[in-house]
């Protein structure tokens, strides 16, 4: 896989809550110069991106229910409905992890069909945060990400107990199957950690570190 053929499938994120506007800047910078599949940002700067990437074909990624994912579906919905209407094409919404540790799957299902219905027609990734989870409930997770209508699954917010790991993609894309996307994120930082992501199954990489990962370079600590 070439260069620019990874650049292809990373999100370049900041979403550290100190971001600057002189930073989310130059992410979007980065992104337009390497081809990035979008950047992703918090919702406050959706705007300030859309404006900036305007006409280089990146798209604009936002959050939902972040980091935790324990605001109310309504809270969520209003969320990423606010994101489209500021021009994003992209939204990461994060599952509601304590009601799928208490096995309440409907409500799992329910929170993330809200979502996917409040984006209209944008793409939706949902984050598992799979370091918090046990094997079979990051299946269950899958199965409900995808019978709710989202695009992707998605491995971690960056913010929470671990990052994406192989085993852990590939038991995502196998509980998917082919047609439904994949995300790895949280600590992929240089080109061989992505690179084992892609042939593990991701179809999509979040990283920081896009820069570095494209120029076979280490990144920076972070998501």
């Amino acid at each position: 896989m070439n260069a620019k053929e990874l650049a292809s499938m990373i999100d370049h994120t900041l979403l550290k809550p100190e971001a600057t506007a002189e930073q989310i800047d130059q992410l979007c910078a980065e992104a337009a110069t390497h081809g990035f599949a979008s950047v992703c940002i918090n919702p406050y700067w959706v705007r300030r991106a859309v404006e900036k990437l305007k006409g280089s074909g990146v798209k604009v990624c936002t959050v939902i229910g972040f980091p935790l994912g324990a605001t109310s579906s309504e809270v969520k919905a209003f969320e990423a409905r606010k994101a489209i209407e500021d021009g994003a094409g992209e939204v990461d919404m994060v599952i509601n992890i304590g009601a799928l540790k208490s096995g309440d799957l409907d409500q799992v299902r329910n929170d993330i069909a809200a979502v996917v219905k409040a984006a209209s027609g944008a793409t939706v990734k949902v984050i598992l945060e799979t370091g918090l989870l046990h094997k079979d409930e990051i299946r269950m997770a899958c199965d409900q990400a995808k019978a709710a209508g989202a695009d992707f699954v998605k491995t971690s917010t960056g913010f929470g107990a671990g990052g994406a790991e192989v085993g852990t993609v590939r038991a995502m894309r196998k509980a998917v199957g082919p047609d439904m996307g994949v995300k790895a994120s949280g600590g992929i930082r240089d080109r061989e950690t992505a690179e084992k992501m892609v042939e593990a199954g991701a179809s999509r990489l979040g990283a920081s570190s896009g820069v570095a990962i494209v120029s076979d370079g280490r990144g920076s600590e972070g998501y």
